[in-house]
């Protein structure tokens, strides 16, 4: 990965922030977007006196010319891409009946379309260095989860958007990755919406029993560098994939259970 231009999108926290470190430890080139022009800053400082050759870029996966801009910014800058980890994504924690729709849309808009224009922007360029796009998808886009229709929705949505790319570039050179971690500790619980669209601003899981983000991204780093299909982490996300597939009814039960164990769950 040395001298390889990577962009990661929603980089300036968790597991993106974690992408950053370890690309760029490497010896890659880094871009992170984010939203927060002061959490973006804050990082590439932090990474950068790590001897990290980084540069942020304030943007919106969920706006369309932003992605434009963002990869007319990595040729500027560094005259090619090589990767795409399209990781931005925010999650959400309330009963179909419940929710607002504008809620859905929201994680729809970040999740999936966000990764639609940001792979739009970049792949012309990906093609010419046979590069990598990653998703940063979800066990939630293999099993859907009660409590996150709008996260579930756009995880299911991203898989079958990856796999599509994955067959139309098969003769082309470039590796698609899915990459599906477990629960991670990371602040998408804490940003998570509310019905009605407010933060949740509280996980309601045990952080410190969880995949920390810096192992999970070096796991995905691994995985890039092997150009694998798919990467499925934790051994929880592999049992309830397993068991999806294969135990279907049973796996209704299992997930119902363990989600409405929860501090506050939606479900009972």
């Amino acid at each position: 990965m040395k001298d390889k231009v990577v962009i990661i999108t929603g980089g300036s926290s968790g597991i993106g922030k974690a992408l950053a470190n370890e690309f760029g430890s490497k010896g890659s080139q880094i871009i992170v977007t984010g939203r927060n022009a002061a959490e973006l800053d804050r990082v590439v400082d932090e990474l950068r006196a790590k001897g990290i050759s980084i540069l942020g870029f304030q943007s919106d996966v969920s706006k369309e010319d932003d992605n434009r801009r963002m990869a007319e910014f990595a040729i500027q800058s560094f005259g090619k891409i090589d990767i795409l980890v399209n990781n931005a994504g925010i999650s959400m924690r309330a009963l179909f009946e419940e929710v607002d729709i504008d809620v859905v849309k929201k994680v729809m808009d970040i999740n999936f379309y966000g990764v639609l224009y940001a792979t739009k922007y970049c792949l012309p360029e990906i093609k010419k260095t046979k590069g990598s796009i990653v998703g940063i998808s979800s066990i939630a886009g293999f099993r859907g989860l009660p409590g996150r229709t709008g996260y579930s929705a756009s995880k299911f949505a991203l898989n079958g958007f990856l796999e599509v790319l994955r067959t139309e570039l098969l003769k082309t050179g470039v590796h698609v990755l899915t990459a599906c971690p477990g629960f991670t500790a990371s602040n998408i619980r804490k940003r998570a919406l509310t019905r009605d669209g407010s933060a949740q601003s509280e996980s309601p899981r045990d952080e410190e029993k969880m995949m920390t983000a810096e192992e999970c991204a070096m796991h995905i780093y691994n995985a890039t560098v092997e150009r694998k299909r798919t990467l499925i982490l934790t051994s929880q996300g592999k049992l309830a994939v397993f068991l999806n597939k294969w135990l279907p009814g049973f796996a209704d039960k299992m997930v119902y259970n363990v989600m409405a164990k929860e501090a506050n769950a939606p479900i009972k």
